[in-house]
């Protein structure tokens, strides 16, 4: 596919290739944007925020809500370009059509409720029936970048809402996950969005990163990806307004109150959707001693029934990783934590980029699987003596994002 920046769609002056995770095989390329293509971009994006500005909320709430019709038009051949390009099973990438259209559409709704507030300024002598009043206004260009994991709807989070304020976006999407973005940018078009109110530029971050975040004329910044990433971000957007999200190690508590079953289900659900690529998967689950050995018993026959393969294949229940290094990258972590203590319960096994997934018993709080952050198909299970010190474990980390506890108890689920 072509990018699209300066109101054209055009290919640049060199492609690279994107990947199917399953076949390992290149199914379509992309340009790889340069330095003067985000500066052209950029400048295109000026003049698309002052025709964004032109439009009223109506306008844009009728160009989003007929994004979703051509969404749903689409739906079959979107959700099939998620699951060759990022290989999540084609029931997920379907699933993510689904969620974009939602996501759009409350965006749609969004446009008309951008309210001001009425201040009464009278608290300070001289100012006796005086009020001020705010109005909400377009901050300008918003340089959306997203992660390869959900290549429709965590674009769609940033695009959306900046469209629904009515802001000129430009999307940097995922060097591994471009077509996804891509899609949505023609859908918005074909709905009516002005030519020059979005760019799409594909290419490397290290490339054309810095550039994009840098460029005075960019108001906000909306990243999600690695804390690292982040960090570098926020230290050369200047003042600009910047949006995270980031890294996690999610944990799960267990508590021996716990309804085994659905605990269970939750597990699998949220550690092994997506081949654990979520950044709110389940990794750590601490499990009070007194349910450990009934939990492990509990999940193996569930985890070990879970089918691997081709992820267009509608039997199958986990897909490949995006990529076979990252792969590799679990199938290691999972050896180091078996060669410092850990039991390999269940799966672990590497076939290219597909990883068979996994559970470790017994996982020491001090080992790597326990301090960073995997996003694979793996979790590590580890006992603890009641709540304090569950809560006082799921507490060391140096990520945040999202936490669960599975109890039947108000008191010790409020504490958490």
């Amino acid at each position: 596919m072509k990018m699209y920046i300066n109101g054209n769609w055009t290919s640049g002056t060199s492609q690279f290739e994107v990947i199917n995770p399953y076949s390992g095989k290149a199914f379509d390329s992309v340009p790889a944007a340069t330095v003067e293509d985000v500066e052209m971009a950029i400048k295109s994006a000026e003049r698309g925020a002052i025709a964004m500005r032109a439009l009223s909320a109506f306008d844009r709430y009728e160009i989003l809500m007929r994004a979703v019709e051509l969404l749903k038009e689409r739906r079959q051949d979107i959700g099939e370009t998620i699951t060759n390009e990022e290989g999540k099973i084609i029931s997920e990438g379907l699933l993510e059509v689904d969620r974009c259209v939602q996501t759009i559409t409350w965006s749609a709704e969004e446009a008309k409720r951008l309210f001001g507030e009425t201040i009464p300024l009278d608290s300070a002598p001289g100012n006796e029936m005086k009020f001020g009043f705010t109005i909400r206004v377009p901050v300008g260009i918003v340089v959306a970048i997203s992660p390869f994991n959900f290549p429709l709807n965590l674009v769609a989070h940033k695009v959306g809402p900046a469209i629904a304020g009515g802001n000129a976006v430009v999307i940097k999407p995922a060097s591994d996950t471009p077509l996804s973005a891509l899609k949505l940018t023609e859908v918005l078009l074909d709905a009516g969005l002005p030519a020059e109110a979005i760019q799409c530029i594909t290419g490397s971050g290290a490339a054309i990163g810095d550039a994009l975040v840098s460029n005075p004329a960019v108001r906000k910044v909306t990243f999600t990806g690695s804390q690292e990433v982040g960090e570098h971000i926020t230290h050369i957007a200047g003042l600009k307004k910047v949006t995270m999200e980031l890294g996690s190690n999610s944990p799960l508590i267990v508590l021996p109150d716990a309804d085994m079953d659905k605990v269970v289900a939750a597990t699998v659900q949220s550690g092994y959707s997506n081949a654990g690529q979520v950044c709110i998967s389940t990794q750590r689950v601490i499990v009070d001693r007194s349910v450990y050995g009934d939990y492990l018993s509990a999940l193996t026959p569930v985890v070990e029934a879970l089918s691997t393969g081709d992820p267009m294949q509608e039997t199958v229940n986990v897909g490949p990783m995006v990529r076979e290094s990252d792969a590799a990258r679990v199938e290691s972590w999972i050896q180091e934590a078996v060669g410092a203590g850990a039991r390999l319960v269940a799966g672990g096994e590497r076939d290219g980029a597909v990883v068979q997934p996994a559970i470790l018993a017994d996982v020491d709080r001090d080992m790597r699987f326990s301090r960073d952050e995997l996003f694979g198909p793996a979790i590590g299970v580890t006992p603890v003596s009641g709540i304090d010190e569950a809560i006082e474990f799921a507490n060391d980390t140096r990520f945040g994002l999202s936490a669960a506890i599975f109890t039947e108890n108000l008191d010790n689920a409020l504490k958490f």
